[in-house]
């Protein structure tokens, strides 16, 4: 397989996930609640990493959409072992707060529940607004 039959660049996605990164940021910096915080910043940031991988590979949804929950599955397994502490990274590090350091099983329902979002909306969308194929 070559480099161009993997990999590709798409602005409509490539435009989403810079919305869902600022979004993203949005909730980090101004989000003091028990709801939006916690489970709304989980249930985006698959929606942000389904985006960024569209953006670049010419992977299926399905695809990208196991891949995303998988590796989400992955790193909240890794937090539940505190996998950071682990590796001896400082909290408050940009390392320590991307990886995390607290499993909740709500944290999997949130990254489910974005990732079946997505699905739903790629494959039952009206007209299918990014061309894609399931």
């Amino acid at each position: 397989m070559t480099f161009s039959k993997i990999f590709q660049f798409n602005k409509r996605y490539f435009i989403l996930s810079l919305l869902l990164f600022s979004i993203e940021i949005g909730i980090a910096r101004y989000a003091r609640d028990r709801i939006i915080r916690p489970y709304g910043g989980d249930f985006l940031v698959v929606i942000l990493l389904y985006c960024m991988m569209r953006c670049l590979t010419r992977f299926s949804v399905n695809s990208c959409c196991i891949s995303v929950l998988l590796f989400s599955y992955i790193i909240e397994t890794l937090q539940y072992f505190n996998f950071a502490d682990w590796l001896g990274l400082h909290p408050g590090s940009i390392s320590y707060i991307l990886l995390g350091n607290y499993f909740t099983w709500f944290d999997i329902l949130s990254y489910t529940l974005g990732i079946a979002t997505v699905f739903i909306f790629e494959t039952f969308a009206v007209a299918n607004p990014f061309g894609t194929k399931v």
